[in-house]
């Protein structure tokens, strides 16, 4: 108890509150002025795409976040107001291309979570069992649409020769010591982590037990989890689609799923850079140019990122304010 009311007088005091209200705003502002180029150029190759396809585009990317606050709740057997849980994923999100690997989405998740009453033990369960729904979503998308569609993806499009290994013996070296690094520090903290392991997979699969007992509670996260990548990916069609790219829903649909997942585990913001460089080389392999591939990305991106970046930091702070977060 007293570690819970220390927790809230450092939280309530002005010099803290102040920092977490101010800096949110300042890492958006700062990630759009290094970006405002890139937003400048994708709004002036996207200005001469089709205006109904882009507004289609919109509504599937603003149902990405209805799909994942569904799948928050599907998640933990308590109700969660609805209102606020869309506007924490939304806020979320931004969070998550700021800081990498989902370090900062995920905070923001656990942070509300814990303010609805749960125990941070159960709060970390529950996103858990989101991520591990999210996974497995994409990938049984991922080989429904490979085994539906086997012809979408052709690599001998970008492929001419075959690739060489990376030889080089500093890359080799640095790798080599890498791994040992690792390893050691695996084997030093072997039992601690295994004991804590242990307890968090317990918990982890009493809360599994907890929601797949409840129905709606099993539609809501194997729901979401399935609607999510598949929003994301009906973007990619639309973008696709407004910027008369020749290529047909089925390829770009496994262009995105197969990008995504291929750099799902990258440690970087929002996979920024990797799903860029990974969708446009699967869009050219479906059948899109070089141009139409990257003016697609662009558009992806300035729908799913860039535009919805700077309202995400202001209901983030106001989140902040208001003590939801």
């Amino acid at each position: 108890m007293s570690a819970v009311r220390n927790e809230g007088a450092v939280w309530q005091r002005a010099p803290v509150r102040s920092a977490a209200v101010i800096l949110p705003l300042a890492a958006v502002a700062a990630l759009l002025a290094a970006k405002w180029s890139l937003i400048g150029s994708g709004a002036g190759r996207l200005g001469s795409a089709d205006g109904e396809w882009l507004g289609a585009a919109c509504v599937a990317a603003g149902l990405t976040w209805v799909c994942s606050a569904v799948t928050q709740q599907g998640a933990v057997v308590e109700r969660l107001p609805p209102g606020k849980l869309l506007a924490s994923q939304f806020a979320a999100s931004t969070a998550n291309h700021v800081l990498p690997a989902g370090v900062g989405g995920n905070a923001v998740s656990l942070r509300f979570l814990v303010r609805r009453g749960l125990s941070p033990s159960r709060a970390l369960a529950a996103l858990a069992v989101r991520a591990a729904a999210a996974v497995t979503g994409r990938l049984v998308l991922l080989l429904v649409a490979l085994v539906t569609f086997p012809g979408a993806l052709h690599i001998r499009r970008v492929v001419s020769r075959r690739p060489a290994l990376p030889g080089h013996p500093v890359l080799l070296s640095v790798g080599a010591v890498a791994a040992a690094a690792g390893l050691f520090l695996l084997l030093r903290h072997a039992r601690r982590l295994g004991a804590r392991l242990r307890g968090f997979v317990a918990s982890v699969v009493l809360d599994v037990r907890e929601v797949h007992r409840n129905r709606a509670r099993i539609a809501a996260l194997w729901g979401g989890a399935l609607a999510f990548p598949l929003m994301h990916g009906l973007v990619v069609v639309a973008v696709v689609r407004a910027v008369h790219a020749p290529v047909p829903a089925s390829g770009a649909m496994v262009a995105y799923l197969c990008a995504s997942t291929a750099t799902g585990w990258l440690p970087t913001p929002g996979g920024l850079g990797s799903l860029d460089a990974a969708l446009a080389l699967a869009l050219v392999t479906a059948g899109a140019g070089g141009v139409t591939a990257t003016s697609t990305v662009l558009g992806y991106r300035l729908l799913t990122t860039w535009l919805p970046l700077l309202p995400g930091g202001l209901v983030l702070t106001l989140l902040l304010r208001r003590g939801d977060l």
